[in-house]
């Protein structure tokens, strides 16, 4: 399933970029196989259910990874598969008296839909298990004629101590793993208990696929070594992922696709932490697991959500917080009213400067004030900053703090004067920081809301903003602050200006 595009950027002109490999623990510079061009597989759902926030953390991170290459000059590739073939699919399916495909399909439609309200940009190809089982096939073949692989009871199994590198990418120690230890312990017939299943034979009522040891179906690592060879090569670039998949999944990857191949697997490993939720892990023993759609509950917003998961570093946790998410929504708001007041001036409102011989000498004296060579140097930091916080193993912490910078200078030089083209000019410098964030164009989010506030009229916003501009007279700051906020909920922007307060529905 082909659902993206790459961005066409000539190879050549990316600019250096490091980032962090699980593999080696360090920061290492990003050689690409091909100059200018990247390959990336990234871990898609077992669509049984609909996704946690948890999940979409990892796949906002993978985002966040895939827009910045872009920014950076990337031709970006990546390949999201979605398991449509696992054990609690065949259960669900048993369950529901459905096919495997009528069971995924409302969860397949569920992911995407996850997806697109958190504007995450869709990947190039996103294959089904169940498309590839003939590679699956394959590889297991190969697996079995170098020594590698065995058949027994219950299935294909792969024999872990022919493979010495075992355990580098996760630092386990396989002497101490026993029975019950994140190791799949019911396949009887394996030879080892740290072996892991290739294939598995089929139990009376399951699906199956004819295989050369009778029909079975595939086990969970070998779906994504041949989706990946499929699209991407036996090596590539970048393999993406949560830490929950370092030991055994992304391990086991690595074993049966080197041995297959007799060829290094993955260039650079990346893996994005835990989300939190409240202080502790996300379980169903705690009734802490949520989904898009039970944000509303909390009286949060997709837009703040999306920008929480950006403002902290993908390999630190993230506390899903009320008070986290109360943050992201000011921050927003920042953002959002220096837009506004961009906008009023890039539109040609009364705090502009007119162009043209009328008005020339005003023209004039407005650039004294905005120090219009000190703007330019104001938004090349800008993009400076912010791209060299991306190139360092995405550190948009640091590219946010640039952000707030701007937004700082802009504001100030926005109360001294500042021209149309300039106001243009930062208009500009933002939706190229969006490119990444996706998070600055409030019209572009249709946020769920319980809040009556949202059909507010006209004349009700005007009578709130009258209300708010008395309080500011009688400076009543906490009655002020408060119409503001109702006011935010309902999707209105204000922007205080001299000659009055500006108001607009985001």
């Amino acid at each position: 399933m082909n659902q993206g595009k790459g961005a066409a950027t000539p190879a050549g002109s990316a600019e250096p970029v490091r980032l962090h490999n699980t593999m080696s623990r360090r920061l290492e510079p990003l050689r690409p196989l091909r100059a200018g061009e990247v390959g990336i597989y990234t871990c898609g759902p077992t669509v049984y259910d609909a996704p946690h926030i948890g999940n979409l953390r990892t796949f906002l991170f993978e985002d966040v990874l895939r827009r910045s290459l872009h920014l950076l000059g990337y031709r970006v590739t990546q390949v999201m598969n979605l398991t449509d073939v696992e054990d609690k699919i065949i259960d669900g399916a048993h369950r529901a008296g459905q096919s495997i495909a009528e069971f995924t399909a409302p969860h397949v439609d569920e992911f995407f839909a996850d997806l697109a309200a958190l504007g995450i940009e869709p990947a190039e190809h996103y294959p089904r298990a169940t498309e590839h089982i003939d590679g699956m096939i394959e590889l297991i073949e190969a697996l079995i004629e170098q020594g590698y692989a065995y058949t027994a009871e219950g299935g294909v199994f792969f024999r872990i101590d022919r493979f010495e590198r075992y355990g580098r990418l996760s630092g386990i120690d396989l002497s101490q793993v026993v029975r019950g230890e994140r190791v799949a312990d019911d396949e009887y017939g394996k030879d080892d208990v740290r072996d892991f299943v290739l294939w598995k034979s089929a139990k009376p009522g399951e699906p199956s696929w004819p295989s050369p040891w009778g029909d079975g179906r595939p086990g969970w690592h070998i779906e994504c070594s041949a989706m990946s060879r499929h699209f991407l090569g036996e090596t590539f670039d970048i393999h993406c992922g949560g830490v929950d998949n370092i030991f055994p999944h992304h391990e086991n990857e690595i074993a049966q696709s080197e041995c297959a191949h007799q060829a290094p697997f993955v260039r650079h490993w990346l893996h994005s932490e835990h989300l939190m939720v409240d202080g502790e892990k996300m379980s169903k023993s705690k009734g802490n697991i949520y989904r898009l759609a039970d944000l509303p509950q909390r009286g949060a917003s997709l837009r703040a959500l999306r920008y929480l998961f950006l403002s902290v570093h993908y390999r630190r946790k993230i506390n899903f917080t009320d008070a986290s998410l109360d943050a992201a929504g000011s921050a927003l708001r920042r953002l959002d009213e220096l837009r506004f007041r961009l906008e009023h001036v890039a539109g040609g409102g009364p705090d502009s400067t007119a162009d043209g011989d009328a008005g020339g000498e005003e023209a004039r004296q407005s650039d004294d004030r905005a120090d219009a060579t000190g703007f330019q140097e104001v938004l090349d930091a800008l993009r400076r900053d912010f791209r060299a916080a991306l190139a360092d193993d995405l550190n948009l912490s640091a590219g946010l703090a640039a952000l707030f910078r701007f937004v700082k200078e802009t504001n100030r030089r926005l109360e001294a004067g500042l021209e149309t083209r300039q106001a243009a000019a930062a208009l500009a410098a933002l939706a190229e920081v969006d490119r990444v964030l996706g998070v600055l164009d409030p019209e572009a989010w249709l946020e769920p809301t319980q809040s009556a506030a949202a059909w507010l009229g006209d004349a009700e916003i005007e009578a709130l903003v009258e209300r708010r501009d008395a309080a500011r007279a009688e400076r009543d700051w906490t009655e002020a602050d408060r119409l503001r906020d109702e006011l935010s909920a309902a999707g209105v922007v204000l922007e205080d200006t001299p000659g009055g307060t500006l108001w607009r529905r985001s």
